[in-house]
């Protein structure tokens, strides 16, 4: 019943019209699937019950995924091909429940950066799913208004921290890209246009903004 009624919204939301801009071009991966490696990381615990995702991922396809927020709902389409191992994760995160009933600690609108950050579950950078894997980068990513990338605190260090961008963002090619946002995007602009509780436009939202729940389709 509830898949049906995620369907239902996530039809909705795709009524509407938002055309995504590639951000890297795809991996190349001639097998459907690849070997993943995620390490435990035991001096930063899981903040949530979650084992070891599976070391086998598919590396072909794509998955949407459907998030409830108090702001809104949104669809993020998740590229396997560009990055295997990290959408692998995401969805056995998601499966695993980690990002229900979470707040997103990070909210920036400057003019060099103008990022949603999620996945942290007791604060910002902090609470993770108590192991790390590499990163997925080529070197030419860029992060237009859309993209859902991993956030991370050095290479190699990705976990559930995750980053949507509602404007741009002007950074280094240092973050793996998992997809865009192909619905719901007037989600984010209410939320940036809620403000933010820092004078540099780097901070936390002044109105929480919550996660209520994630969904495959």
């Amino acid at each position: 019943m509830k898949r049906t009624f995620a369907a239902v919204i996530a039809a909705t939301l795709l009524g509407t019209t938002f055309t995504a801009t590639a951000s890297a071009a795809p991996m190349s991966h001639p097998k459907p699937v690849v070997r993943c490696e995620f390490t435990p990381t035991p001096e930063n615990p899981a903040a949530k019950p979650v084992r070891l995702p599976s070391p086998i991922a598919k590396a072909r396809g794509t998955v949407d995924v459907l998030f409830f927020t108090n702001y809104g709902s949104f669809v993020v389409r998740m590229d396997r091909a560009n990055a295997p191992c990290g959408v692998s994760n995401f969805v056995h995160l998601v499966k695993s429940r980690f990002y229900d009933a979470t707040q997103c600690f990070r909210l920036t609108n400057s003019a060099r950066l103008g990022v949603l950050q999620c996945g942290d579950i007791y604060r910002q950078e902090e609470g993770g799913p108590g192991y790390k894997f590499p990163d997925e980068v080529t070197g030419k990513e860029t992060y237009p208004r859309g993209t859902v990338a991993y956030g991370n605190q050095g290479p190699g260090t990705n976990g559930s921290e995750f980053f949507v961008v509602h404007s741009f963002a002007n950074i280094p090619p240092n973050y793996t890209v998992l997809g865009h946002v192909i619905a719901g995007m007037p989600t984010f602009d209410r939320m940036v246009k809620a403000g933010i509780a820092d004078p540099d436009q780097d901070g936390p939202p002044v109105r929480p903004i919550r996660i209520l729940k994630v969904l495959t389709l």
